[in-house]
């Protein structure tokens, strides 16, 4: 009975042995995966297209149609169809792209002695012409314009009069006193920085090729002056008309400053970017700030009542009075991502998870492509009656397979995240001017991230502020069809001339959107 007794409690030791090594190996075994996934997914980022675009090849739109449904029967060749088209003439397609372009015309002819026919000695008469067009560049000239006034004084009075009025001829007020700042010169240095992603070191450069010195500190002072006298009234304006509309989208990025008071130069910083929504008069309001806090959005959206569109991040929480609309296209990338880390003979089973979950995201944004010129209302209905039956079975299948996938893989990490923001991503079926992705924000944002690949930093909190407030303005300028050297030289030109506080209504007829714009600023339809 003793020996017993001791085997007995030798196979429940045995037992217990193995269930803690079976539970270690499936912990090893989950732990691998969730490294060969971070692997695939690394060498994808690094080696692999970036587009999230799924081809129809690939992934049929349809979760319920399979491919063989479209495919040819075997031994039947496909039906023979007749295709006729017309094409126009490339000179006419040249005719057009130049008639908004000034045109030199040089003019080839025989000097008057050579008009003589060799052959017979009679004279030649013009028949025709032969035309052949070049583009031609005419390169920046650097060039001094001299204000000169004249001050006058009467004649009389300098004979007969104690006392001698002058008189001095009107003239434009400059944008920047006490220095060399023209308006152009002034448009000219921040839109190669801010449009054209051009450094101001590489700008000082290429001022020395044009023949002049144009130190980078001096134009970072022009910049700064003219963004905070300038620009600055401009955007505020533009922060009171966002916080009048119902619909507003916002993102944020990091940025480096180097001389912030209290933090490391390798610190990140933040640049905040709040936008008009759909069918609105765009306009795109850059904020730095210190942090990712959300007292930020929350402090400069207060008033503001009506849908914001946002990403996961939990800091928009504090933003109150508002409903918060998720983006589709975050929770879309999740699933496009844990297919691309699975393993290959994973990413062609149709039965795959992270494959399923990609398929009911593709269908909605089918939808909104079908919906893309609908109107709002119409947009509306159609939702009702066709993404949300397909909402609903998503949400149906996402409560299945939360218990039956694994938490820390990428599949599971999509699924916990399409429910976290459910509320959110569902937000968009209340109102047809809601959309379901952030390509506006996107591509109001991927200038300054562009840029910043260019020109890495701001040094100091004053030069973030005044690249806050040209962004804002350059980008709300593109938005609404407008050239920005252009636009902002007639700012330069026209605000220093005004009189009184420069608010709302003094810069309405200055706004982005205005209709009184000159013509010379926008761009040619």
């Amino acid at each position: 009975m003793e020996n017993r007794a001791e085997n007995l409690e030798t196979i429940e030791k045995l037992n217990q042995r193995i269930a803690k090594q079976e539970q270690q190996i499936a912990e090893l075994t989950a732990m691998l995966k969730w490294y060969e996934e971070q692997s695939r997914i690394a060498k994808q980022k690094r080696y692999g297209a970036s587009s999230e675009k799924t081809s129809p090849d690939q992934l049929e739109l349809n979760l319920f149609n399979e491919a063989e449904i479209l495919a040819t029967p075997e031994g039947q060749e496909p039906p023979m169809e007749q295709v006729t088209y017309e094409r126009r003439k490339t000179n006419g397609k040249r005719e057009v792209d130049f008639e908004h372009l000034p045109v030199e015309t040089v003019t080839y002819e025989l000097i008057e002695t050579d008009q003589v026919f060799s052959c017979c000695g009679g004279a030649l008469h013009e028949m025709s012409t032969e035309t052949r067009s070049e583009i031609a560049i005419v390169p920046p000239q650097v060039k001094i314009i001299r204000h000169v006034r004249q001050v006058y004084s009467c004649r009389s009075c300098e004979r007969n009069e104690i006392q001698t009025p002058i008189v001095t001829a009107p003239m434009l007020k400059p944008v920047y006193p006490g220095s060399l700042a023209s308006p152009s010169i002034l448009a000219h240095v921040m839109c190669q920085k801010y449009v054209e992603s051009l450094p101001l070191y590489r700008q000082e450069q290429h001022f020395a090729r044009l023949g002049f010195t144009l130190s980078r500190q001096t134009m970072a002072n022009w910049m700064i002056y003219g963004a905070e006298k300038w620009l600055t009234p401009v955007v505020s304006a533009m922060k009171e008309i966002l916080l009048k509309k119902d619909i507003l989208q916002t993102d944020e990025t990091t940025l480096q400053v180097l001389r912030e008071p209290g933090k490391s130069a390798e610190s990140s910083s933040y640049l905040w970017l709040y936008r008009s929504g759909r069918g609105e008069d765009p306009a795109v309001v850059f904020d730095y700030q210190r942090t990712r806090g959300g007292e930020h959005p929350r402090n400069l959206l207060t008033g503001f009542k009506g849908y914001l569109h946002v990403d996961g991040y939990p800091g928009y929480h504090k933003v109150v009075g508002v409903t918060l609309v998720a983006y589709w296209a975050h929770a879309r990338r999740k699933y496009d991502e844990a297919l691309k880390a699975a393993p290959p003979e994973a990413r062609n089973n149709p039965e795959t998870v992270a494959k399923q979950g990609l398929k009911y995201c593709n269908q909605l944004f089918a939808i909104e492509r079908d919906l893309k010129e609908a109107m709002p209302e119409e947009r509306y209905a159609a939702r009702q009656e066709r993404s949300l039956p397909v909402i609903e079975a998503f949400h149906k299948w996402l409560k299945q397979q939360q218990s039956r996938t694994l938490p820390k893989s990428l599949t599971g990490q999509a699924i916990a995240y399409s429910l976290n923001q459910w509320e959110k991503l569902t937000a968009f079926l209340a109102d047809g001017r809601l959309e379901i992705d952030n390509n506006r924000s996107e591509m109001s944002i991927k200038p300054f991230v562009i840029g910043r690949k260019n020109w890495l930093f701001a040094n100091t909190p004053r030069g973030a502020k005044a690249s806050e407030s040209i962004y804002s303005v350059v980008e709300t300028a593109k938005e609404n069809g407008l050239k920005p050297f252009d636009y902002l030289q007639f700012l330069f030109e026209q605000l220093p001339q005004l009189t009184g506080q420069l608010d709302l209504q003094a810069l309405e007829p200055f706004m982005p959107w205005s209709a009184s714009l000159p013509a010379h600023c926008r761009l040619k339809s």
